[in-house]
């Protein structure tokens, strides 16, 4: 049986924008497959979890597939883990888009909807790179989000972006680089994230 131990997997909720992520990595020439078998996550060599959706829903369709606990282990299992946009926000313990609703918290804090301005939020927005950040070039980025992640340890955020306030719009952990913009719409930048974050040159 091929348990992806070459293969970047693209988590399969049956939400988020799957196919711009597979294209991004066909155009890099990544092996990857989309998939939601919990032992092909567990075996992959880099898990992408995409974005868009309902913070809700998104939490349903994990339990479902059996897919909460399988995220959660593989994270500490130590896997390079790629969240994106919602793949950002479900690492947190609540959002107030489904205030009843707990997240996977394998980070400390919550999810904030903006309060001013015209929300969602959609275009194109400058990212700014915090402290030691690996990936993200300072540059701008394609955001379409209502809400943003507040986490309590103020360490873990790599980038911050600015929409009627500074915001926080990536985390970095260890193996856990999670970003609140599409990397994979992001033309140029998003190209330079990706390969930053593949590690090529």
């Amino acid at each position: 049986m091929d348990l992806n131990l070459n293969k970047t997997v693209i988590v399969d909720y049956e939400a988020g924008n799957l196919r711009s992520v597979a294209n991004m990595l066909s155009f890099l020439q990544i092996p990857y497959e989309i998939t939601s078998d919990g032992n092909k996550i567990l075996n992959a060599k880099r898990i992408i979890f995409p974005g868009q959706g309902h913070f809700a829903q998104a939490m349903h369709n994990l339990k479902q597939k059996g897919l909460v606990k399988i995220i959660k282990e593989s994270c500490d299992k130590g896997i390079p883990f790629l969240g994106i946009c919602i793949g950002l926000q479900i690492l947190f313990e609540k959002s107030e888009e489904a205030p009843n609703i707990e997240g996977l918290s394998i980070f400390k804090g919550e999810v904030k909807k903006f309060q001013h301005g015209k929300v969602p939020q959609i275009g194109w927005s400058k990212v700014k790179p915090i402290s030691e950040n690996k990936f993200i070039p300072e540059d701008y980025f394609y955001f379409v989000n209502s809400y943003y992640v507040v986490p309590e340890e103020k360490e873990i955020e790599s980038a911050s972006g600015f929409y009627s306030h500074p915001y926080c719009a990536a985390v970095q952990k260890n193996n856990i680089t999670a970003v609140q913009f599409h990397p994979e719409k992001s033309a140029k930048a998003g190209l330079t994230f990706f390969k930053n974050w593949f590690n090529l040159r």
